[in-house]
């Protein structure tokens, strides 16, 4: 079933917590809604869910306004951080709870409740409580019980949270897998990057309310439109230089002149930053016309992650395993025609 977002805003008095937020969510896919702390990723998800009113704008569900629905009559499953199952039921009983409510026959009930408890790897703990169950487990029973009614939309707000870092990978594919077999369009919140990169078919990426881009991961990744969307994503961090447009030359602070052919575009005198994933950065330990200064090395491996100085800047570089570098060692600093961005200084937003 595909989502329309249209304009949606909501305030808390003075407090504007998502700012005329617009997209589509297609039908049958798993979307991340991805930001930090505070930017207003779950008002946004309480919102379509129906659990908080909207300020202003629209909800559509395929062609249907929901927007002043009632959460019961929008057909969506809900799985909060924290699980909340019934701690005096058993996984049957939680897992078959909603259809109770809808007064549906004991037997059939508790059947489809086996068939959800079999998708989601847990029908062999049908008669424990939720305290005899381990936190992955508990989350595979607070998604059977939101699919038990089949919903139009599945809402994860923060499901992995809770969990150790091995079991949220374990859980993260679990989701993917469960998602594909359902075929329901599904929208996941998350603060944590690499979750959103590894499963989701599209990211929504949210910044104080506002929505910054919506792109497939990769795209995401490649192609940020603006400063916040390309600091925001990658591990280890981008490297993020400032500098200033002279004859053509971008000269960072501490007086770096970096040759850049984006830098054409540019204005004489403009004000800009330049943005770098490490593995867009080569290092030459051919001293002519040397840029930067090594200052520390580390081994990960089958790669050398550099840390060099450039300019006022210590920025990450990705160097091959077989290459000796010392510590004060002056090299050569390249930069790969992906990876590398250029925004301007003042609003952000991307230049080349």
């Amino acid at each position: 079933m595909k989502i329309t977002i249209q304009h949606l805003t909501k305030r808390f008095g003075a407090t504007t917590a998502v700012n005329d937020f617009s997209a589509e969510i297609q039908s049958g896919e798993l979307i991340a809604l991805l930001g930090p702390s505070g930017c207003g990723k779950s008002t946004m998800l309480n919102m379509i869910s129906g659990i908080l009113p909207v300020t202003e704008g629209k909800i559509f569900f395929d062609e249907e306004d929901v927007t002043d629905l009632s959460p019961e009559k929008r057909g969506i499953g809900l799985v909060f951080q924290n699980y909340a199952l019934y701690p005096h039921m058993t996984v049957l009983e939680n897992i078959a709870f909603p259809l109770e409510i809808k007064k549906v026959k004991r037997a059939e009930r508790e059947a489809k409740a086996k068939e959800m408890a079999k998708l989601v790897h847990v029908d062999m703990l049908l008669d424990r409580k939720p305290k005899q169950l381990s936190g992955g487990q508990q989350q595979r029973v607070a998604i059977a019980r939101a699919l038990i009614k089949n919903p139009r939309v599945l809402l994860l707000d923060e499901p992995l949270s809770n969990l150790d870092a091995r079991l949220r990978i374990e859980m993260r594919e679990e989701i993917r897998r469960i998602q594909t077999e359902t075929k329901v369009t599904t929208i996941f919140v998350t603060h944590d990057q690499e979750e959103a990169m590894s499963i989701s078919d599209h990211i929504v990426l949210m910044k104080d309310g506002f929505l910054q881009q919506v792109a497939q991961p990769q795209q995401l990744y490649d192609e940020p439109v603006n400063c916040f969307v390309a600091d925001f994503l990658g591990n280890p961090p981008i490297n993020k230089t400032h500098g200033v447009i002279q004859n053509g030359q971008l000269v960072l602070d501490g007086g770096c002149c970096v040759t850049l052919d984006k830098a054409a575009i540019c204005k004489e005198g403009q004000k800009v930053t330049l943005s770098m994933r490490a593995e867009a950065i080569t290092v030459d330990e051919n001293e002519k016309n040397a840029k930067g200064i090594i200052e520390e090395t580390y081994v990960m491996g089958k790669e050398v992650l550099a840390y060099v100085l450039l300019g006022d800047y210590k920025v990450r570089a990705y160097i091959p395993a077989e290459k000796e570098f010392t510590k004060g060692q002056k090299v050569n600093i390249g930069l790969k025609k992906r990876g590398v961005f250029l925004f301007d200084d003042e609003t952000g937003e991307r230049l080349a």
